[in-house]
């Protein structure tokens, strides 16, 4: 499979990443704010195979921010419209959708077969909910796919702070402390060391502003760019 007008990221890259990045199964938690900018990232880019896992519908408070929301889609599934705009992008890709919530697996229950990380070369975390990211962060982890993960977008401002680092050093992120606090007391501490996009920024005011969630997303898809 060949994608329509790539010569600029040949030039840039050079033909072995490009058609690495044909080749490489990624999938993406999220695709809200954070999630959508960085699916289409990823594709704008050469990625090919990529699975997108949200159970949202499109509303109306979305469209500040979110690169899929808009007013005539408000309502439909967030998964099925992202689909349909990364598909106009390369009509050759390979975008599975996955409508469902990922929810921490408990021990016995049977296991959507999507959600077996070794199939996959990288493991993109842009979810929201404490309980669902300490899991699966953990099981990430104990998978062969390198994970890259977002830590909270909200409340940001000032795009110049953004940054990425190891999980483990980050500073002044709420949520990265809440991740970390929780993880210890679940005993479900990273089997390895991953990357992280955060912001220490510290705001007083609520919402989420489109340059920030963009920002994130652009960055986590350049954390899997560098890594091919």
């Amino acid at each position: 499979m060949k994608i329509v007008n790539e010569e600029r990221t040949i030039q840039l890259l050079g033909q072995e990443a490009v058609d690495r990045l044909h080749q490489v199964r990624v999938i993406l938690f999220g695709v809200g704010g954070v999630g959508g900018w960085c699916a289409e990232a990823l594709v704008r880019t050469g990625v090919q195979h990529l699975t997108i896992v949200d159970f949202d519908v499109v509303s109306a408070t979305n469209i500040n921010r979110q690169v899929v929301a808009t007013a005539e889609n408000v309502g439909k599934s967030k998964v099925e419209e992202m689909r349909c705009r990364l598909l106009s992008i390369n009509p050759e890709a390979d975008i599975v959708v996955i409508n469902d919530k990922y929810v921490p697996m408990q021990d016995g229950a049977e296991i959507n077969p999507a959600f077996d990380l070794n199939q996959y070369d990288y493991v993109i975390d842009a979810i929201d909910s404490l309980d669902c990211k300490v899991d699966l962060i953990y099981r990430a982890t104990q998978s062969t796919a390198t994970l890259f993960s977002s830590m909270g977008a909200a409340r940001k401002v000032d795009v110049s702070q953004i940054r990425t680092t190891e999980f483990w050093k980050v500073n002044g992120c709420p949520l990265a402390r809440a991740l970390r606090t929780r993880m210890k007391k679940e005993n479900k501490l990273p089997a390895k060391r991953f990357q992280v996009v955060y912001s220490p920024e510290l705001s007083a005011d609520a919402g989420t502003l489109a340059p920030v969630v963009g920002i994130f997303g652009f960055t986590l898809a350049n954390l899997v760019i560098q890594s091919i």
